[in-house]
């Protein structure tokens, strides 16, 4: 366990721990008790947290030969009812995209765990938000969807991460936590014991043994061109479903707001900086920071327009990604500018200020 820091008012003790920390530890408190994968930079203190940890409480931890085969070790270990997590960041992920398809298709709730480095291509280690489009419209084939969670914080790694196996087995879905390196890398204190130990929960439709039970099937690919329609259909609705409960957002300094900056992980907190200093001066701005990335929070995005916001600045660390869902958001008659770099740059308050200044 990371370094122990004074006891918090609360009465709960904290701990400082890295971003990519905190998501492994709340992943073992969710009870998750399996980990495949690859070691790739930004996410290896995940890697390494899990390598030390799931041991400690009775888990599996391998690491695979490859990101291929660590997301099918997973599609197994869901199969059979376990609590799994994977992990990596944007060249590792993209070869998952079979292995996710393959996930939602069969129905298998799983955590996948992005840290997000920059690219395109290879790229370089430099912290970045491009792998926002990957994540959330997804980088295997058909109509498949991920719930995808975007936190701000260790703390909220921490607890989002907890939450997403929840989610997962609600839905039987796999559920993304997209990170980046910024994230994943700084050191805050987490309040650990805020959350309560769990176990994985049984799951009747598990392949782990017939015993005296109806013979159980997993499918990936259904028989019949009428079976796997009738499956598409099936799969729409519970996407619907997912859309219409699990939009989540956190929105600061909005009430009288004529102007309001969009971003989410940890470009939001670099924008709260330069907010700060900007409502102090008396400018009407203000934050709206989505959470979970798919779905989209675009009902209270509408309801903040509603109430007289004229502009949106959408802030990320990319060239243009959730940009397209701020617009299809939005009302016509709202300006919506776009204020990012691609390729690893780390913004500053003070450019983010400078950009608000244009419209207030």
């Amino acid at each position: 366990m990371p370094h122990k820091q004074d006891q918090a008012v609360s009465g709960f003790e904290k701990f400082l721990m890295r971003g990519n920390q905190a998501v492994g530890e709340g992943a073992i408190r969710a009870g998750c008790r399996y980990f495949f994968g690859y070691p790739i930079t930004p996410q290896n203190e995940l890697f390494e947290y899990m390598a030390k940890r799931l041991p400690e409480v009775g888990g599996t931890f391998l690491q695979s030969e490859s990101e291929l085969s660590g997301i099918n070790m997973v599609f197994g270990a869901a199969a059979g009812g376990g609590r799994c997590m994977t992990s990596s960041s944007g060249p590792g992920f993209t070869l998952m995209g079979e292995g996710l398809t393959a996930l939602a298709t069969a129905q298998l709730p799983a955590v996948i765990v992005c840290v997000s480095r920059a690219g395109p291509g290879l790229g370089r280690i430099a912290s970045s938000q491009a792998d926002y489009r990957l994540a959330t419209r997804g980088g295997g084939h058909g109509d498949y969807q991920c719930l995808v969670l975007g936190p701000g914080s260790a703390q909220e790694l921490y607890e989002l991460t907890f939450k997403a196996f929840d989610l997962a087995d609600d839905y039987r879905n796999p559920v993304i936590i997209l990170s980046d390196a910024i994230l994943g890398q700084m050191m805050e204190p987490v309040t650990i014991d805020s959350l309560p130990e769990k176990k994985a929960p049984e799951k009747e439709w598990a392949v782990n043994g017939k015993g005296d039970h109806p013979r159980k099937v997993i499918k990936v690919a259904p028989h019949t061109d009428d079976e796997l329609i009738s499956w598409n259909r099936h799969l729409k609705a519970k996407y619907q479903d997912m859309k219409a409960k699990e939009q989540r957002f956190e929105s600061l300094y909005a009430d009288g707001a004529s102007t309001v900056v969009v971003a989410f992980g940890s470009t939001s907190r670099i924008v709260l900086d330069a907010l700060v200093r900007a409502r102090e001066e008396g400018k009407p701005v203000g934050l709206f920071r989505p959470i979970s990335l798919w779905p989209f929070p675009e009902i209270a995005l509408k309801a903040l327009l509603e109430q007289g916001v004229k502009n949106l600045i959408v802030v990320e660390a990319n060239n243009g990604q959730m940009l397209e869902d701020v617009r299809l958001s939005a009302a016509s008659d709202t300006t919506v500018v776009h204020y990012g770099v691609g390729g690893g740059h780390i913004f500053s308050p003070d450019e983010i200020y400078r950009e608000i200044l244009r419209f207030v």
